[in-house]
């Protein structure tokens, strides 16, 4: 096997130092995380979004959508805190398609990884900085975890990296909450197995050194649907589904269950405007169960400035990738939310 070597070599310690958090925006960032664990561990009962876009591929679309979802959060912050998606690398199952900001920072341009890895933290730190929210971002690759592990807030794992035993054992000695996907077979067994892997303390190499972890009793569940071997979306946000989910935690004896629906992927099908319907079906569910009321209690929505999607990158805030709702939906499905929560 032989590899290339590329370009110049990427000092993280360099490019991090230029994006650091610090006074009031890293007093900020502690103190949502501080939140974040908490509802996570059930001491907060608000629900959680983490929503945004598909991918993050425009920095000033990106931006302006985290000044709207920031002034949003304020409105409904009693009941619900919000988490944006700034999802800056897209898992390829064939290798073609755009694969996100650490790979492409400029769409018009060919790929570029110094630049990429350097775009992926300013624009993790300019929503920090800028709107005082906090961020979410998929672990598609466990080694690039530090050049973002001060700043991201949330971590998800996605349906094909979930069985990859790199991945669990990194997740285990993360110091942020972790969401597990459940693969695309919708094989419950094998997300629950990869949570307990990352609930309990792992001993690895990882960077060429032995290291030990303590574990990561955040580490939870995100059901997505699946795919059936004809090709037919199998969505796993219903009742039934939700009560087997939770006696699964019970089963393995996990720590702080806590389920959150992805309303977009093979729940919906990719139809954008069916996550709207999702979310207020497991309204329902909730109030129907109380067990399932305390166990679900988090959405993941894809959301950004424009509804659907587009092949190119020509109408300002619309997605290059899956089809995410638009502003004025956004805004009126969060209002939804906050509205069923009083009763």
């Amino acid at each position: 096997m032989v590899f290339i070597e590329k370009g110049q070599r990427i000092d993280i310690e360099q490019i991090k130092s230029k994006t650091r958090l610090s006074g009031q925006a890293l007093a900020n960032k502690n103190k949502r995380d501080q939140e974040l664990a908490r509802i996570l561990s059930g001491q907060d009962d608000r629900i959680l979004l983490v929503i945004g876009p598909c991918s993050s591929d425009n920095e000033d679309a990106v931006l302006e959508y985290a000044r709207r979802l920031s002034e949003l959060q304020k409105k409904v912050e009693d009941r619900v805190f919000i988490v944006m998606r700034v999802y800056t690398a897209k898992p390829r199952t064939n290798g073609d398609g755009y694969k996100g900001l650490v790979h492409q920072p400029d769409t018009s341009k060919a790929p570029s990884l110094i630049n990429g890895i350097q775009a992926v933290r300013q624009l993790h730190y300019r929503v920090i900085t800028e709107t005082g929210l906090t961020t979410a971002d998929e672990m598609l690759y466990p080694t690039n975890l530090r050049l973002v592990d001060d700043l991201v807030s949330y971590h998800a794992v996605g349906a094909r990296s979930v069985e990859d035993q790199e991945h669990r054992f990194v997740a285990s000695g993360i110091d942020a909450p972790v969401g597990m996907k459940n693969p695309t077979s919708g094989n419950l067994g094998v997300m629950f197995n990869a949570i307990y892997a990352a609930q309990n303390m792992k001993t690895f190499l990882f960077h060429n050194q032995e290291v030990e972890t303590s574990g990561n009793p955040l580490a939870h569940a995100i059901l997505r649907g699946s795919i059936d071997e004809y090709g037919k979306n199998r969505p796993n946000f219903y009742y039934e589904i939700l009560l087997d989910a939770i006696a699964n935690y019970e089963k393995l004896g996990l720590e702080n269950p806590f389920i959150i629906i992805d309303t977009n992927h093979d729940n919906s099908g990719k139809r954008y405007m069916e996550q709207i319907r999702i979310v207020r079906q497991t309204l329902i569910n909730r109030a129907w169960s109380e067990k399932i009321k305390q166990t679900v209690r988090g959405f993941m929505i894809e959301s950004y400035l424009e509804d659907g999607r587009q092949n190119e990158p020509e109408v300002f805030g619309k997605s290059i990738t899956d089809p995410c709702l638009g502003w004025d939906n956004t805004v009126q499905l969060i209002e939804e939310i906050y509205d069923a929560l009083a009763k």
